[in-house]
C-alpha cells in the first residue's frame, strides 16, 4: 500500500513549501513537519490559514516524498492545476507588456523542468507550454526543483505543441526556437517582439514539426571546447538575454 493518499500530490523542501504557503495556501490540504530548525516559520504560515499541521517522524517523511532530501517538510496538496493556453495569453494580454512564454518540446528530467519554470517565472514570463506526452509532468520533484516557482507561473500543459505555437503566432506573437547548429546567433534576437521560446528535448532538441512553426531559430554562442549547453541552462541564457535587452531598451526611452 502507498503511503501517499489518494488524490493529493506532494511538495516537500523549506523554500518550494514557503513559497507555496504563501502563494496558493488553499491549495495544501495538510503540513508534515519533523523537528528541526527552520520549519516553525512555515508552522507559522499554514496555522495562518488553517491549515491543519502534524508532527512526524524523519522516516515517515522520506517515504513519503520518495527521498530524505525533504529538509524535514512534506506538504499535501491538491494536484497540481494547469492553465489553459487562453489563461496564459489573456495574462500577457492584461499585463500590458511584451511577450515572454516559454515553450518546452519533451523536457524529461522533472529537475531540468523545474529549473526553467524558474528561470521563466524569475524573467516575468507570462507562462509555460509543456507537452500531454512523451515529456515530464510538473510533478513534485519538478515543484521542488523550481523552488516554488511553478506555484506562480501559469503552466499550459497541450495535447499538441505545434498546433499550441501556431495558435500563438495567429494572436501575434514570434516563435523563436533554439538550436546549437543555428547561424543565427542569440545576440542578433530583437527582443522588442512579443516571444515565445522554445526549449526542445534533452539531447534530442525540438522535433522537425515544431522547429516548422519557428519563426527564426537562434543558437548560443560559445567559446569553449563543449558545443552544446544543459537544456536548462539554454533556456535561462535564451530568456535572460530577452530580460537584458528589454531593461536596456526601456532605460534607453527613459532617457530619451
Amino acid at each position: 500500500m502507498s503511503p501517499r493518499p489518494s488524490g493529493t500530490e506532494l511538495v516537500y523542501g523549506l523554500d518550494p513549501v514557503r513559497e507555496l504557503l504563501l502563494a496558493s495556501p488553499g491549495e495544501v490540504r495538510r503540513l508534515l513537519v519533523c523537528r528541526r530548525r527552520g520549519v516553525e516559520e512555515l508552522r507559522e504560515l499554514a496555522a495562518r490559514a488553517g491549515i491543519p499541521v502534524e508532527q512526524a517522524e524523519r522516516g515517515r517523511l522520506s517515504r513519503l516524498a520518495g527521498t530524505e532530501a525533504h529538509q524535514g517538510v512534506v506538504a499535501l496538496c491538491r494536484p497540481f492545476r494547469y492553465a489553459e493556453l487562453e489563461d496564459i495569453v489573456g495574462r500577457w494580454r492584461a499585463s500590458g507588456e511584451r511577450a515572454l512564454i516559454l515553450a518546452l518540446d519533451g523536457i524529461q528530467d522533472p529537475g531540468n523542468l523545474g529549473s526553467l519554470l524558474r528561470s521563466a517565472e524569475a524573467c516575468g514570463a507570462h507562462g509555460a507550454i509543456i507537452p500531454r506526452d512523451r515529456a515530464c509532468g510538473v510533478t513534485p520533484a519538478a515543484v521542488k526543483a523550481s523552488a516554488g516557482a511553478a506555484r506562480h507561473l501559469p503552466v499550459a500543459r497541450v495535447t499538441n505543441l505545434s498546433a499550441a505555437l501556431r495558435e500563438l503566432k495567429r494572436a501575434g506573437l514570434w516563435v523563436v526556437g533554439t538550436d546549437a547548429a543555428a547561424p543565427t546567433a542569440l545576440w542578433q534576437l530583437d527582443a522588442s517582439l512579443d516571444l515565445v521560446v522554445v526549449i526542445g528535448g534533452e539531447g534530442t532538441g525540438m522535433r522537425p514539426l515544431v522547429a516548422r512553426q519557428c519563426d527564426l531559430v537562434v543558437s548560443i554562442p560559445l567559446r569553449g571546447r563543449i558545443g552544446s549547453l544543459n537544456a536548462a541552462v539554454a533556456g535561462a541564457v535564451v530568456m535572460f538575454e530577452i530580460l537584458r535587452q528589454r531593461a536596456l531598451s526601456a532605460t534607453a526611452t527613459s532617457r530619451s
